[in-house]
C-alpha cells in the first residue's frame, strides 16, 4: 500500500504526489493497568494510539475512540498524531529507544523494516484467541498486512488501488472510451488522439509512480520488489524511462515544468492533460479543485486482461512492547469492523477495508457535496475491478522500500526534466536501491 499522506478531502487539495519516509510519536507508558497484561481483552488498560494526518482526520479518529471507550469503559485510548513526515521521524526515535506507541498507523513500505527490527507484533496469537478477526476484508486486502512468509503484522483500515483518473469531458470530446482490457498500445494511441484533437497532453506524467510501474511489471511476470531486492533489471527500467522521456518530448505527456507551475493543483485539474494515474481514493481531490467532470478508468494491460492490480492499504499494527496486547487487538478489531466506525471515518484513509464498514457508509458530508459522488465512484470502481477478476495480492515490500520509492520518484523527475540521461539515471537508481536494502 502506498505511503498515503493525510487523505481528508480538503487536505487532498494540497497533495502533490511525493511520498517520503522516516519515523515517531509521543511518550507514555506502554498500556496495561492493574496487572491485566496481554491476556484479558476486557481487562483495564491504557493504550497509546498514534497516527499521521491533519486535524480533520484527527477529529474523526477521536470520535471513533470515544465510541470505543463508551463500549469498553475499562480501556482508555491516548491519542497521538502529527503530520506524515514528522510521524515517521519521531517513530524511528521511539522505536530505537524501546518506547513505540502501543497501536499505530502503518504502511506497507515500513512493514519489513520494523518487523526486522522486532517492533511489530505477530498478530497470530491475538487472531487465534478471537480478539482480532481477520475476515470479511474486501478483495483479499488483508494480505497487505503480511511480510515475507505470510506473517501478519498489520491489519488494513482502508483499501485502495491504482486507477487512471480522467477528464470525462476531454475523453468524450476526443472520442476516446477507455474500458477494461484495453492495452498500453491502446492507451498511448488514445493520448495521441487527445493531443491531435484537443491540443493538450493525454497524461500528466507517470514515470515516477512506483506502484504503477509495479503493475506494469506484474503484467509481465515480474514485480517491483522481491522479498529482498528489486524484481526487475536495468534493461527493464531503461525501456520504461526512455519511452517516457520520448513522450514528454513529443507532448503526449505534460512538460513537468508546467506541472510544477500549477502546484498545489494537479496537472489534470489544471487542464494540462486529460488523465493522471494515482490511487483511486486520491481522486476526490479533482472534483474539489478542477472545473470539469472526472472519473476513474481501468488500468491499461499488456495482454488485454491482466492489470496486475491489488488492493493496498493503510494499516494498524501493535508494538511488541505493548503490555496489553489483547486489549490492543480488540481496539484494532473495533476500528476495522464496527459499522459505526465506518460511518465516522468514511473514506479518509481509503475505501473502507471490511465489507460491513463498506456497506454501512453512505457519503453525505454536507460540506463536501461536490466530492460525494466521486467517493461513491471509488467504491463502485473497486467493486467493478474485483468483479472483473483481475485483483491479485500485493507483493511484500523488503526493508528499505520507503527509501527506494522516494529515490524512484526523484530520479524519474530528473529524467523527465532532462537533468540526467536515462542510462546514468538507471544506474544511480539501482545503486541507491542496493544501499537502501543494506541499510
Amino acid at each position: 500500500m502506498p505511503s498515503n499522506k493525510d487523505l481528508d478531502r480538503r487536505g487532498l487539495l494540497k497533495v502533490t504526489g511525493a511520498s517520503v519516509a522516516a519515523l515517531g510519536l509521543t511518550a507514555a507508558g506502554c498500556g496495561g493497568d492493574g496487572g491485566s497484561g496481554g491476556t484479558d481483552a476486557d481487562g483495564p488498560a491504557t493504550l497509546r494510539f498514534a497516527w499521521w494526518g491533519g486535524e480533520p482526520r484527527a477529529v474523526k479518529i477521536k470520535k471513533a475512540i470515544a465510541l470505543f471507550e463508551k463500549k469498553n469503559p475499562k480501556i482508555k485510548i491516548k491519542p497521538e498524531f502529527t503530520d506524515y513526515q514528522a510521524f515517521w521521524e519521531k517513530f524511528q526515535t521511539q522505536a530505537s529507544g524501546g518506547n513505540p506507541p502501543d497501536v499505530f498507523l502503518n504502511s506497507v513500505a515500513f512493514l519489513a523494516k520494523y518487523d526486522k527490527r522486532g517492533v511489530l507484533l505477530d498478530l497470530k496469537s491475538q487472531i487465534d484467541a478471537g480478539n482480532l478477526r481477520l475476515k470479511n476484508f474486501r478483495g483479499g486486502v488483508e494480505a497487505a498486512g503480511q511480510v515475507a512468509g505470510g506473517k501478519q503484522v498489520a491489519v488494513p483500515v482502508g483499501a485502495n488501488t491504482m486507477a487512471l483518473v480522467i477528464d470525462k469531458k476531454a475523453f468524450a470530446k476526443a472520442g476516446v472510451a477507455p474500458k477494461f482490457g484495453w492495452t498500453w498500445d491502446d492507451y498511448f494511441k488514445s493520448l495521441q488522439t487527445i493531443q491531435d484533437k484537443l491540443k493538450i497532453s493525454g497524461d500528466t506524467g507517470y514515470a515516477g509512480i512506483m506502484y504503477l510501474y509495479d503493475l506494469y511489471l506484474r503484467q509481465n511476470g515480474k514485480a517491483f520488489f522481491t522479498d529482498t531486492e528489486l524484481g526487475f533489471t536495468e534493461d527493464d527500467l531503461t525501456q520504461w524511462w526512455s519511452d517516457y522521456y520520448k513522450r514528454v518530448k513529443s507532448g503526449l505527456v505534460t512538460d513537468p515544468k508546467k506541472i510544477e507551475q500549477v502546484k498545489p493543483k494537479s496537472g489534470l485539474s489544471a487542464g494540462l492533460a486529460a488523465g493522471e494515474f494515482t490511487w483511486d481514493n486520491f481522486s476526490v481531490r479533482y472534483e474539489g479543485e478542477g472545473d470539469s467532470d472526472y472519473g476513474l478508468a481501468p488500468i491499461p494491460t499488456t495482454d488485454g486482461k491482466d492489470t496486475g492490480q491489488y488492493l493496498g492499504s493503510l494499516m494498524l499494527s501493535i508494538s511488541t512492547k505493548c503490555k496489553a496486547q489483547a486489549q490492543a487487538a480488540k481496539f484494532i478489531d473495533f476500528m476495522v469492523h464496527d459499522p459505526e466506525v465506518g460511518k465516522i471515518l468514511g473514506y479518509d484513509m481509503g475505501v473502507l477495508a471490511t465489507q460491513d464498514q463498506f456497506d454501512a457508509y453512505q457519503p453525505e458530508d454536507e460540506t463536501d457535496k461536490a466530492v460525494a459522488e466521486a467517493n461513491k465512484g471509488i467504491g463502485a470502481y473497486e467493486t467493478e475491478v474485483d468483479k472483473a477478476g483481475v485483483l491479485g495480492k500485493i507483493t511484500p515490500h523488503p526493508s528499505g522500500a520507503d527509501v527506494v520509492e522516494a529515490a524512484f520518484l526523484r530520479i524519474a523527475g530528473d529524467v523527465a526534466n532532462a537533468k540526467q540521461k536515462v542510462p546514468a539515471a538507471v544506474k544511480q537508481f539501482f545503486s541507491e536501491a542496493e544501499a537502501a536494502f543494506q541499510g
